[in-house]
């Protein structure tokens, strides 16, 4: 029985040493090098006595990167991925939650941990790779390991905008890919082209997949996604067959007319998640494509990516949002209402998730794990706990479970109750908008709008009186360029609500 992330990789490297696992498009690594640049790195850390700690890895998005997270493994520590290309107050709060002791980066984030004050260990990671290798030290350390041992924290901010680190051990990470990989029905011959920075969750659907079958990923230049039709044709350079994306990054293709100037040849896999997917966007991705899988997934970093999936089989209408489906393998997902039960047939609930995919908590932060990671209410007789989402969703009448929205961005208004995603998703299906988000200013009572697109406030309002009651109407809408998004793709609602808090953007 596997126990340890690291079987996949040692099991693949005897079959293709010399294919290669990353690349950027300039550097590449092969198996063999990402499995001996890892070994170097466990070495060095055991020498320098760094074990069971979090040793974070501070570099830019490079194929050396994931060397460096498999090397802390194999040295007995647990990685902490952080990009040069954060917000410095963001990596200072990290820092200040972790005190960690060791530092892998490379040059130009050596330069930035003075600015940031750091105190502890920081080894070029260019460097320690040339350490000799200790076959014998390694195995002591596996001898050791348990696949309850964290693999990894990875920080996520929520609705608050204070970073909290998610630590997940083997034995969820495992359980992930496998279900995963049976779902997208992933193998050897999948060449990924990966979109999310290294140092969220997301990425894992890329990153483990590839050593467990022996396949490719591609880290896709971030540049690239301000350029639709330069995406497309990295793409096909490549020949990429498998996308894991935001919506955004798909939307951004296909509401910006690319797909009618080249088509993603090579693409048969696609699955979405972190927002709803319009279906006015989805479908010119269905009629590009009309050969393709299409999987959208959903599921909080807390259980370990993706807990839930649909493989969308059925058309859609513009109004109609499109279900998360059903669980994973393994997975249980149930709703609960305010008073911890279940809701009646059709109605509302919060999602709750229970299984091997939940994640070991919040790092150094028993308080808050404790507030989300409760014991089941619907079991009395043993200890088990569950973890609340904060997203409600209800079953339709084929019994797919549909996400609705996060209960922080459920309001009350004149008098309703309003899901403020109901109202997003009619204004996203309007002809000529791009992207539209929604907020709410409890204080004044209103409604805001936030969109990209060509129509004029007087013209949603009045196309939106044919979708929503009056009492949904947005009081204010505001145009913009384009639309604030977080480092890994989502809609930055906390930057929203500071520009209408400072006025500049009213």
């Amino acid at each position: 029985m596997q126990r340890n992330v690291l079987e996949y990789l040692e099991t693949t490297v005897k079959q293709k040493p010399d294919k290669t696992a990353y690349s950027d498009g300039e550097v590449s690594l092969t198996f063999r090098e990402v499995y001996d640049r890892a070994r170097a790195v466990g070495t060095f850390l055991n020498r320098e006595n760094i074990y069971k700690e979090p040793v974070i890895v501070f570099m830019k998005r490079q194929p050396d990167s994931v060397a460096a997270f498999y090397g802390i493994v194999y040295g007995g520590s647990y990685y902490v991925p952080l990009d040069e290309e954060m917000p410095k107050d963001r990596i200072r709060l990290i820092f200040d939650k972790l005190n960690p002791r060791a530092v892998l980066c490379d040059a130009a984030a050596r330069d930035l941990l003075r600015a940031l004050n750091y105190k502890g260990r920081a080894y070029l990671y260019g460097d320690i790779i040339k350490t000799a290798i200790e076959v014998n030290v390694l195995a002591g350390i596996r001898d050791k390991a348990i696949d309850t041992d964290p693999v990894y924290i990875v920080f996520t901010s929520g609705s608050t905008g204070i970073p909290k680190g998610v630590a997940a051990c083997h034995r969820s990470v495992i359980d992930y890919i496998e279900n995963l990989s049976r779902i997208l029905q992933l193998g050897g011959e999948t060449v990924f082209g990966n979109q999310t920075p290294l140092y969220v969750d997301a990425c894992l659907k890329e990153l483990y997949p590839t050593i467990k079958f022996g396949a490719t990923t591609y880290l896709i230049p971030k540049s690239l996604f301000r350029f639709p039709i330069r995406l497309v044709e990295f793409l096909n350079q490549y020949k990429i067959n498998t996308i894991c994306w935001v919506v955004s990054a798909l939307t951004m293709i296909s509401a910006f007319s690319a797909l009618d100037k080249i088509i993603p040849e090579y693409l048969h896999t696609i699955a979405f998640g972190s927002e709803v997917f319009p279906v006015k966007q989805f479908n010119l991705w269905k009629k590009a494509l009309p050969g393709a899988r299409f999987y959208n997934l959903y599921g909080p970093t807390e259980a370990t990516g993706m807990s839930c999936y649909y493989f969308v089989d059925r058309e859609f209408a513009p109004e109609e949002v499109m279900p998360i489906g059903r669980p994973f393998p393994n997975i249980d997902i149930f709703l609960l209402d305010e008073q911890n039960r279940i809701p009646a047939p059709g109605r509302p609930g919060e999602i709750c998730i229970r299984g091997t995919a939940l994640t070991l908590g919040y790092y150094g932060d028993f308080e808050k794990t404790q507030e989300v990671f409760v014991q089941n209410p619907l079991n009395r007789v043993y200890p088990e706990l569950i973890y609340k989402t904060g997203d409600l969703g209800k079953y339709n009448e084929r019994g797919e479970l549909l996400f609705i929205s996060r209960k922080d961005t459920q309001i009350k208004h004149m008098g309703h109750r309003i899901e403020l995603g109901e109202i997003e998703n009619a204004v996203n299906n309007l002809d000529d908008i791009k992207i539209a988000c929604c907020l709410f200013d409890d204080i004044r009572k209103k409604i805001i709008l936030f969109y990209v697109g060509a129509l004029n406030t007087g013209e949603i309002i009045n196309r939106l009186k044919e979708k929503l009651p009056r009492y949904m109407l947005p009081n204010l809408t505001r145009s913009l360029e384009e639309m604030p998004l977080t480092p890994n793709g989502k809609i930055d609602r906390v930057l929203l609500e500071e520009w209408y808090s400072q006025g500049s953007i009213i």
